[in-house]
C-alpha cells in the first residue's frame, strides 16, 4: 500500500517548504477581505504562513503577506494570527 502524499506549500514569510497543515492559510476573498486561519475551505488568493510568530512579524514587516494577496492586509489580521501562534504555543 502506498503512502499518501502529503501536499507541501511554501511559507511567504521564511520561504520554507512544509507539510499543508502545519501552515496558516490566509485568504483574500473575491470582494477583497483578508481571512486568516480559515480551514482552507473559503475561495479567493490564497497564501501560506507557518505557525510561528516570527515569521508572522517578518510577513508584516516585509510586507511579503500584502505581496502574495496582491492587497493590503490590516493589522486586525497580523494581530489574529499572532494570538493563534501564541494560543499553539501553550
Amino acid at each position: 500500500m502506498l503512502a499518501k502524499k502529503i501536499p507541501m506549500r511554501m511559507c511567504v514569510a521564511c520561504r520554507q517548504m512544509k507539510p499543508k497543515p502545519e501552515l496558516i492559510r490566509v485568504v483574500r476573498t473575491p470582494e477583497g477581505e483578508v481571512h486568516a486561519g480559515v480551514g482552507g475551505k473559503i475561495n479567493g488568493r490564497g497564501a501560506y504562513i507557518c505557525n510561528d510568530i516570527a515569521c508572522v512579524e517578518k510577513a508584516e514587516k516585509t510586507g511579503a503577506l500584502a505581496r502574495a494577496l496582491d492587497t493590503a492586509v490590516d493589522k486586525a489580521v497580523y494581530e489574529s494570527l499572532k494570538k493563534g501562534c501564541e494560543s499553539l504555543e501553550k
